[in-house]
């Protein structure tokens, strides 16, 4: 769908395939001796410190590391250390933060204090050279360059993959992921391709709408309910599938419009669930799933591997989000009232 919009935003989605193979050759010895590290120091909980998109690939993560590796993950509240001035007893743990530009105060000095606590603290960024990198003790360096679109697109395609091959390297012996691994740049190539157009269609002049996810799709939902706000203007929030029954399901209405991002793992029996479900109700979900175009249905990849797939399902969103954003009027490169550092204390 890239070829319906030349925006910056479009351009920097195309080159995220070959960002992510780059990672072969950019992030092999990194991951391999932050893995040893792990491994030895044997984290009993992970912290993960981001903001925006950033905070949403800390979901992917926390799916990541809890699924892969059994280790608990929790998002931290860095005002804690920026504004309250608080010490956490981080000390033997693992702080992962995860920023684009490694230029937020409140990031820069939770992780120093968790740095001064003796925790392990890593950091991936664009920039190696930044605030955040310099007050963590490793870098894990996403390589994707300067994004000149403000809404960040390929860094967060980047973040993914570095967190999946991070996750591949410390569990250790995993075929599955480091297979999916290899397939990916040229899964995100295809990607690309798939034809999303009834969901520009349905969602140019809707106003509101439900993103919703589950397992590694949660990440993805959350993803792209921020970027209708900042690229096309229209209100919308994310939900698991689980917690969209605790109450948001009242929302559902008769033409109510849902983008439900299938997962391709145990979780996608309960979201599938939930979509017929709300097709009773007479709301209208559009789904991700392999396929050809449909009514309600978004093409999807063919099922690989469930986290890979995910990856997969936010460039093909991306693709379309450049349409959906020209075709209602609005240049997805600068969003209104943002900028492309946000700097928070």
């Amino acid at each position: 769908m890239l070829a319906e919009a030349q925006s910056q935003m479009a351009r920097e989605i195309a080159a995220a395939p070959d960002i992510v193979a780059g990672h072969d050759r950019s992030l092999a010895k990194i991951t391999s001796q932050l893995a040893l590290r792990l491994r030895e120091v044997d984290p009993r909980v992970v912290v993960t410190c981001a903001r925006g998109s950033s905070a949403h690939a800390a979901t992917f993560a926390k799916h990541l590391i809890e699924r892969h590796l059994g280790i608990p993950v929790a998002a931290a509240a860095p005002g804690i250390a920026s504004v309250y001035r608080r010490d956490l007893r981080l000390g033997g743990q693992l702080v992962l933060a995860i920023s684009q530009s490694g230029s937020s105060d409140d990031l820069i000095a939770f992780m120093t204090q968790a740095r001064n606590s003796n925790a392990t603290t890593v950091a991936m960024t664009n920039d190696e050279c930044s605030p955040l990198a310099r007050a963590c003790e490793v870098v894990v360096p996403l390589g994707a360059g300067k994004e000149l679109s403000i809404p960040a697109t390929k860094t967060f395609v980047a973040t993914l993959s570095a967190l999946m091959r991070v996750t591949a390297a410390w569990v250790g012996n995993a075929a599955n992921l480091d297979s999916a691994i290899a397939r990916l740049p040229q899964r995100l190539k295809e990607a690309m391709t798939l034809d999303w157009t009834g969901a520009v269609d349905a969602f140019t002049t809707t106003e509101s709408l439900v993103t919703v996810g589950r397992g590694p799709t949660l990440a993805i939902a959350r993803e792209a309910a921020l970027k209708l706000k900042e690229t096309c203007n229209l209100h919308a929030e994310a939900f698991s599938s689980a917690e969209f029954l605790h109450g948001p399901v009242a929302l559902a209405i008769p033409s109510y419009p849902l983008l439900i991002f299938a997962p391709n793992d145990a979780a996608q029996s309960g979201v599938q669930s939930l979509v017929q479900r709300m097709r009773l109700t007479g709301a209208n979900p559009w789904v991700t799933e392999a396929g050809p175009v449909a009514a309600g249905r978004l093409p999807s990849l063919v099922p690989d591997q469930p986290e890979a797939d995910a990856i997969c399902l936010i460039q093909s969103f991306y693709s379309m989000l450049s349409v959906l954003a020209a075709r209602r009027g609005l240049n997805p490169d600068m969003p209104r009232n943002l900028c492309k550092v946000t700097r928070t204390t």
